[in-house]
């Protein structure tokens, strides 16, 4: 019988043995409630390890237990362990997606389930993506079927500054929190260029230009600026606080350096822009998303240790996006950068090792030689830098998360598929046996009501 969401997160509940890894107080408000899935001591062996810190390993084994990578090597003991072999297979890291929509703009694609833009003013710093986010989205479980084992929920691009994102687990549960990442931060979505002087221009109210972009941007920070002085101030014991404003804190967060920003940019020119203003204002932007012309800042980015995500051939469907070109990720990743390859795409985060396969063939008819060690590392240890979690999760490494993909062949080659994803050890997708998989409540719903329950 199929694991349903709801059936999943009650019985994972119920399993004291899965302990949170989370750092944060459980019983604050909105925290993560994620217990892992019970698993079993489990040993794949035989493979082709991609470790994820650019090594490359041939007939190799790992060992997982207690939801943790135990070893990488050779040979390994297979003591009290379930033994998997992958020989003629390869393994990687769990892929990690820093740029997603799902659960707030989930399918089906109905108006009612429009959840991702608050365009109700230009700057929105208050909410929170997860405050959307719809568990039963079936596209969370066509994700891990290509392999994701996290991603980023961020709220869309119509605004300078859309609100709060936040990172999952890509595991069944009955709310967000069931799902939320222990101990990542939050992110922050920022918007420059086309979209919020679009959306705002179009209505006859600022910001209807690029210069009218950068005065929003600046306004906020200013008053956000303030708001935290005036905070410290009175933790100091001089004066009074002032009231709690929601958008205030989020954006003094960051200026604290405790909520990262994610900017969509997509022209060098203004990524160029968004870094001044955060020098102006004393905060880093982690990472550029969409970033079609990272290339052409590359040096900037690897100077300021900003990470550029990016498609690996969208292009073309407005004018700041017409200078991409396919070499982007090779190229910023040759300057010393961080390269990361995400979706924005519920289908495209299927398929995000296809995408960066298209990275590998493009650089390579263009002279430049990417490996696979090192092209797996914008999907996971690269991703899992953006997102603030690289001590946690993104490499194959003793002691991280066992969050592990075993894969056909190649994850590169367009006839591979993910054959089981592992998340902190528990086998959460199995491609030869649907039975062990999760469903969604509304998948259930409406396989039920087409005739088709199993």
């Amino acid at each position: 019988m199929k694991r349903s969401i709801v059936a999943i997160a009650a019985f994972a509940v119920l399993i004291a043995a899965c302990e949170s890894r989370q750092g944060d107080d459980a019983s604050a408000p909105y925290a993560s409630r994620y217990q892992p899935l019970p698993g079993a001591a489990t040993l794949l062996a035989g493979a082709t390890i991609l470790t994820g810190t650019g090594a490359r390993l041939e007939n190799a084994d790992i060992l997982l237990r207690d939801g943790e990578i135990v070893a990488v090597g050779a040979g390994l003991s297979q003591e009290g362990a379930t033994v998997v072999d992958a020989t003629g297979r390869w393994i990687t890291p769990g892929v990690i997606d820093v740029h997603s929509h799902l659960g707030v703009y989930p399918s089906p694609g109905t108006a009612s389930h429009s959840d991702g833009n608050e365009a109700t003013a230009p700057v929105t710093a208050e909410v929170w993506a997860e405050h959307s986010v719809w568990p039963h989205d079936p596209g969370f479980v066509t994700a891990l079927a290509g392999g994701v084992t996290a991603l980023q929920v961020l709220p869309g691009s119509a605004n300078l500054i859309g609100g709060r994102g936040v990172t999952l687990k890509n595991v069944p549960g009955r709310n967000v929190q069931d799902m939320k990442f222990p101990g990542a931060p939050h992110g922050l979505k920022m918007a420059c260029g086309e979209n919020p002087k679009r959306v705002y221009g179009s209505r006859g109210v600022a910001p209807g230009t690029r210069m009218g972009n950068v005065a929003g941007y600046r306004t906020a920070w200013i008053a956000a600026a303030d708001y935290k002085k005036k905070m410290e101030a009175a933790e100091e014991g001089k004066g009074e606080p002032p009231l709690r404003d929601l958008k205030l804190e989020t954006l003094a967060g960051v200026l604290s350096g405790e909520i990262l920003v994610h900017n969509h940019c997509y022209r060098g020119d203004e990524m160029s822009i968004m870094l001044d203003i955060a020098k102006e204002f004393g905060y880093k932007v982690t990472a550029f998303h969409h970033a079609v012309e990272a290339y052409k800042v590359a040096d900037l980015l690897a100077e300021n240790d900003t990470c550029a995500a990016m498609w690996a051939d969208w292009w073309g469907f407005k004018m700041e996006a017409y200078d991409g070109i396919r070499e982007n990720a090779a190229l910023v990743d040759l300057a010393g950068a961080c390269a990361v390859i995400h979706s924005d795409s519920a289908v495209g985060i299927q398929r995000l090792n296809q995408e960066t396969a298209k990275v590998i063939g493009a650089a390579a008819r263009a002279g430049i030689d990417i490996a696979p060690e090192r092209a797996i590392q914008w999907i996971t240890s690269n991703a899992a830098k953006a997102l603030g979690v690289s001590e946690l999760t993104g490499t194959l490494e003793p002691g991280k998360m066992a969050d592990v993909v075993l894969w056909s062949g190649s994850p590169f080659s367009v006839y591979t598929r993910a054959d089981q994803v592992y998340i902190d050890g528990a086998l959460a997708y199995d491609r030869h046996d649907p039975s062990l998989n999760p469903v969604t409540d509304f998948t259930l719903g409406t396989s039920a009501a087409a005739g088709g329950a199993q």
